[in-house]
């Protein structure tokens, strides 16, 4: 026998059935805060203030439940009867659900200690009443289906066998709010939640999924309505001095209230709100103070809908209906402002009897955005939908051992909740509803920006949705519908610790603080990075660098000594200058061919002489230009051999110099050993030894075109490479060993006497020529790029012209402007030698 312990109000809202359906809702959400000692029974609270919504709730439940009665298809020959509880306080609504649970009846003898159970719950509305009772009704198998309470915790099967809930949970829209906060670029904002298990527990959750989203967290506070003013005053300094500009609200419409007034006394605004599903809508923050700083607030809440039929059920209640139900006759009372009692305190007129919700607006009759209280209709129906399977299941198709069925005259909560959790219907609009493995239902939000209206009233504005159940990448989309944003602002707002790197930077992590906070540094020399925020910068490729911004790699420049360009044109004129002085003296010298002066200085090698001198000039333009294969192969070869030539002339000259002053001694027979056949000869032999050495280095290894990526990292040099460097290096040191021998035999005929002696001449071009090439070797070392050409055709040049001016600029200008010196007798002076050719 079980026997009750203690004794429950009635109902406040009741009517007989064959199945009864329970419900718990909160006509009245304020209280007077009292200890309980337990040294006495505790009373029920005196609760206090209206809350409609609520109200309106209850009055949903009761139209689905006269809707399906009415309804010959559902539950035929079945009446569903209902207990509505209006209770405030966690412990005053856990005593309505054991009441629901256990019955009225002070004796029980079933093993279920239970009579005139209910067949499932409806309610609460709030997380943490709905925590405190549906663990201890899911041990009398009795199902709790909610249409508001979404803390993920309820989502554990193990702790709460019995809950269901036709509302989303949490973590779904924990998951869609962080995704908002980052879809509009804050990543730094501060986070308030309600200090019970659906703040903390939806904070916690949020927190976590924004901190994946890369999202971090200034500060996160947690605060009472009912807690110490201290608490809240504390809280108002942290907002204050934070510098972060979006709140992330996790509290029900209660708490948001008392913030959002004393954030008003402390004139605090210009604040982005992001709200939870649980004040966001709630059309009595517009009465409350300071709820102007709540304009532009943003939040997930659940798809509105319409219920066809629910505005006529609720404008046609009336007191008669319910005469036991204290709640409706304050309310009416309050509403017309008359009393429905005559009494001698009485403050009001006396109602007429008249009065009729018909032609009243209020919160009460309005219909025109059903979001929570179509999921009270929803939930309804799925306890009908659940019965019905039951009611109609066939013998050996049961869902029970060996297909059985239940009883339909004594059905079993375990029996109901089995049908319950396989449940799955469409509603009137198209949508379907069903339960997955933890009780949820599926997770699709609209979300709403808090828009102030004509009337003066903040009305929740849809701006777009989520739908968890689609792609990662579609589940949130915005709708093209204008946002009003916190603080009055006409742009989306900034939240960040610290401002966005841009392309060309890479963030660095500042010590000691969150990962949002950072500073921007610019990528390294020769590294990009292309995206915004990036981490990393990349290397760009080997023929490629970053360009001004550094966050794109662009083609390096080729650089090399161009025909373009102001170098390459002043060289290639001065190349172009020295072959034409040398053609106009080549010309001199042969139209004066047969004057003294030309005979006596050896007119074959010093024709020979000026053609090698004319390619020298010329070979020093192989040099400019874009390097390919032959160019390169040929810039070298060309340099040596004509080089080589010209010395060699140059040294034919010296020795026939020299063997002519020998050969005037007594007896000397010095100009048969060095006549015209050998001067060809030995021009020719020292010319085929560079021919030969040119052959062996293009054979073995010639010079190439190459890209030098080393020299300068932000351009290419293109040149040419030698190949073999001994091959280059032999080149040059044979016409060193030429300039130097011939230098050395020009020296020791410097003094030799005559009118006009051509050996100092050499003496001074080959000074000249060995000084030039000397200071080449180091130039050309140490220059960087297209200055090593430069250098290399310099050298070229400069030797060219002392050459051509040393030897012969005296010359012409004995030739051209003294002609009276261009004598036999002037040039034979003092030497009796005058049938001598030197």
């Amino acid at each position: 026998m079980c026997r009750l312990r203690g004794s429950a109000k009635l109902p406040e809202l009741a009517r007989d059935g064959d199945l009864m359906i329970g419900g718990i809702f909160s006509f009245r959400t304020g209280q007077d805060y009292i200890v309980n000692t337990f040294q006495a029974m505790p009373q029920a609270r005196k609760c206090k203030n209206f809350n409609v919504r609520e109200f309106k709730f209850a009055h949903t439940m009761i139209f689905a439940i006269n809707e399906i009665n009415a309804n010959p298809e559902m539950l035929p020959n079945i009446k569903l009867g209902y207990k509505i509880y209006n209770n405030c306080g966690n412990m005053d609504i856990l005593r309505a659900a054991l009441a629901l649970v256990s019955g009225q009846n002070t004796e029980v003898s079933n093993d279920e200690c239970t009579s005139g159970t209910v067949q499932a719950i409806l309610g609460h509305s709030g997380s943490a009443p709905t925590v405190a009772f549906a663990r201890i009704v899911g041990r009398f198998h009795v199902p709790v289906i909610s249409h508001f309470a979404t803390c993920a915790c309820l989502s554990n099967r193990k702790a709460y066998p019995t809950f269901f809930r036709t509302i989303p949970s949490d973590y779904y829209q924990s998951r869609a709010l962080a995704k908002l906060v980052k879809h509009f670029g804050w990543t730094w904002i501060g986070a308030i939640a309600v200090e019970n298990r659906y703040g903390l527990n939806g904070m916690a959750d949020f927190i976590q999924v924004a901190q994946e989203y890369g999202v971090c967290i200034e500060y996160s506070e947690a605060f009472s309505s009912s807690g110490p003013a201290d608490r809240l005053q504390g809280l108002i300094e942290i907002v204050k001095h934070a510098t972060s500009k979006v709140i992330m609200a996790f509290m029900s419409h209660r708490e948001i209230k008392v913030l959002a007034a004393e954030l008003y006394k402390h004139n605090v605004t210009g604040l982005q709100w992001v709200g939870s599903d649980a004040w966001i809508t709630d059309h009595s923050l517009t009465d409350s103070e300071g709820h102007s700083i709540l304009v532009g607030s943003l939040g997930f809440v659940v798809s509105r809908a319409h219920i066809p039929g629910l505005e006529e059920h609720l404008r046609g209640l009336h007191p008669s209906h319910f005469p036991e139900s204290q709640f409706l006759r304050d309310f009416w009372e309050d509403v017309f402002d008359c009393s429905l009692r005559s009494t001698a305190q009485m403050r009001r007129k006396l109602c007429s009897g008249s009065e009729s919700l018909q032609n009243v607006n209020s919160q009460f009759t309005d219909v025109s955005e059903l979001r929570f209280t179509h999921n009270v209709y929803k939930s309804v129906y799925a306890v009908a939908h659940a019965l019905h399977d039951l009611l109609t299941c066939e013998e050996g198709k049961g869902p029970f051992t060996n297909g059985t069925c239940a009883d339909a005259k004594h059905i079993l909560p375990w029996q109901f909740l089995q049908y319950l959790n396989t449940v799955n219907f469409a509603t009137k609009e198209g949508g379907r509803v069903y339960f997955d493995s933890n009780g949820d239902s599926p997770a699709r939000y609209e979300l709403v920006n808090l828009q102030m209206t004509n009337k003066g009233t903040m009305e929740g504005v849809t701006v777009g949705i989520y739908d968890a159940s689609l792609a990662e990448s579609h589940q949130f989309i915005m709708s093209n519908i204008s946002v009003v944003w916190g603080g009055g602002l006409n742009e989306v707002p900034v939240s960040v610790c610290s401002e966005s790197c841009r392309p060309g930077n890479r963030k660095v992590l500042q010590r000691g603080k969150p990962v949002c906070c950072y500073h921007c540094i610019p990528c390294p020399s020769g590294e990009i990075s292309n995206l915004t925020d990036s981490i990393h910068c990349m290397k760009c490729p080997l023929e490629f660098w970053p360009n001004k911004h550094r966050d794109m790699c662009i083609p390096k420049a080729i650089e090399f000594l161009a025909f373009n360009e102001i170098m390459g044109r002043m060289l290639a004129f001065f190349s172009l200058l020295g072959m034409f002085l040398t053609v106009i003296t080549t010309l001199i010298f042969y139209c004066h061919k047969e004057t003294p002066l030309v005979r006596a200085n050896n007119s074959e090698l010093s024709f020979l002489l000026l053609f090698s001198l004319t390619l020298c000039f010329l070979c020093s333009l192989t040099f400019i230009g874009r390097p390919s294969e032959w160019s390169c192969m040929l810039r070298h070869t060309a340099f040596g051999i004509t080089f080589v030539l010209c010395i060699s002339c140059v040294l034919g000259k010296t020795i026939v110099v020299l063997m002519a002053f020998k050969a005037t001694l007594p007896g000397s027979n010095m100009m048969k050993w060095f006549g015209p056949v050998q001067q060809r000869l030995s021009v020719l032999g020292f010319t085929l030894i560079q021919v030969l050495i040119c052959i062996l280095w293009l054979t073995i290894s010639p010079p190439f075109p190459f890209m030098n990526f080393w020299h300068f990292k932000e351009r290419i040099i293109l040149e040419c490479a030698l190949g073999s460097a001994v091959g280059f290096w032999a080149v040059l040191g044979y016409i060193g060993l030429l300039a130097v021998l011939c230098f050395i035999l020009a020296f020791l005929a410097r003094k030799l006497p005559d009118n006009f002696n051509e050996a100092k001449f050499i003496t001074f071009s080959m000074l000249i020529f060995c000084a030039v090439w000397i200071t080449f070797i180091p130039a050309y070392v140490s220059s960087p790029g297209k200055f090593t050409v430069a250098v290399e055709i310099f050298a070229i040049l400069a030797s060219s012209y002392g050459l051509l001016f040393c030897i012969f600029l005296p010359k012409c200008y004995i030739i051209l402007l003294r002609p009276e010196q261009n004598t036999k007798k002037h040039i034979m002076g003092k030497s009796s030698n005058s049938d001598i050719r030197y």
